[in-house]
C-alpha cells in the first residue's frame, strides 16, 4: 500500500518542485531586471512622494511562501489532469493554445477581480490586508500575500483544469505572463502609458494596479479593465492620468493619495 501510494505523491512532488523552482526563478529574474530599469530611470516613478523600497526583504519572505501555495495548486491541477481526473485536453498544437491561453486570459481576470472585491469586504479584509501594506507596491510586492489571499487569487489555476480542456502549455504560458505582468503592475514606475492602455481600450498600464495600491477602493482587475468600467470601479482619474504620462514624457503624475480604509 505504501509503495503504492510513493508513486503518485513522488510524482506531485515532482511537479510541484519544478513548478515552484520555475516560478521563483522567474520572480527573482524579473524582480532584478526591473529594480535595474528603475534605477536608470527615476522619473517614471509614479507615486513620487512616496518609496515602497524600504520593505522589499518583508516581501519578498512574503512572496516566497505566498508563491509556493500557488505553485502547490498548479501542479496538482496538472498532475490531476495527467491522472485523467479532469476533463480531456485538447490536443497540443499551435491554434489550441493560443485559444485556450486567450480564453483562459479573459476568465482569469473575471475570477480575480471577483475574488478580490471578495478579499476587500470586510469580513476576508484581514488575509488581503498584509498586501496593502504597500501603499507604493514595488516589483517585490506582487505575490507578497496571506496564504488564503492566494488560496482565492490563485485557487483559479487549481480549477480550471477540471472545467476546460486546457492543455497544459496554454495554463503554463499564462501563469508566466500573470507572474511577470503581476510584477510589472506592481513595479510603481510607469513605462506602457499609451492610447491601448486607456479607454476605449480594455488593456491597462503600471498605473492602473498602482492608484490600486494608492487609493484602495479602485482598479481590482488584473488584466484589463473591462469589470472595473462595467462595475464602476475604475478610479475617475485613472484614464486622464494615462494621458498625462503620454503627453509629459519623462515628467510623470505625482499620485501622493492616501489609502481610503
Amino acid at each position: 500500500m505504501l509503495s503504492w501510494l510513493m508513486g503518485p505523491v513522488s510524482q506531485y512532488l515532482l511537479y510541484f518542485a519544478v513548478v515552484y523552482g520555475a516560478t521563483v526563478v522567474v520572480y527573482f529574474a524579473t524582480g532584478i531586471g526591473m529594480t535595474l530599469i528603475n534605477r536608470r530611470h527615476p522619473d517614471r516613478r509614479i507615486q513620487k512622494t512616496r518609496n515602497g523600497d524600504k520593505r522589499m526583504w518583508v516581501e519578498i519572505r512574503s512572496s516566497l511562501s505566498a508563491l509556493a501555495v500557488s505553485a502547490a495548486m498548479l501542479s496538482f491541477g496538472y498532475f490531476a489532469q495527467v491522472r485523467g481526473w479532469t476533463i480531456a485536453p485538447l490536443e497540443t498544437s499551435w491554434w489550441s493554445v493560443a485559444l485556450m491561453f486567450a480564453v483562459s486570459m479573459v476568465l482569469y481576470d473575471a475570477w480575480f477581480y471577483w475574488g478580490h472585491r471578495l478579499l476587500h469586504l470586510k469580513m476576508f479584509y484581514r488575509w488581503h490586508a498584509p498586501h496593502h501594506k504597500s501603499v507604493a507596491p514595488t516589483v517585490w510586492s506582487n505575490d507578497s500575500s496571506t496564504t488564503v489571499d492566494t488560496l482565492i487569487e490563485h485557487g483559479y489555476y487549481l480549477i480550471v483544469w477540471f472545467v476546460l480542456p486546457m492543455p497544459a502549455l496554454a495554463l503554463a504560458a499564462q501563469r508566466v505572463f500573470d507572474q511577470i505582468s503581476g510584477m510589472i503592475g506592481h513595479s510603481g514606475f510607469e513605462y506602457f502609458a499609451s492610447p491601448t492602455s486607456r479607454w476605449p481600450s480594455p488593456m491597462i498600464c503600471t498605473s492602473f494596479h498602482d492608484l490600486h495600491h494608492s487609493t484602495f477602493r479602485y482598479n481590482y482587475g488584473n488584466f484589463f479593465s473591462i469589470w472595473d468600467r462595467m462595475m464602476g470601479t475604475v478610479h475617475p482619474s485613472y484614464d486622464s492620468m494615462v494621458r498625462d504620462f503620454e503627453t509629459q514624457g519623462d515628467d510623470a503624475p505625482v499620485t501622493s493619495t492616501e489609502p481610503k480604509r
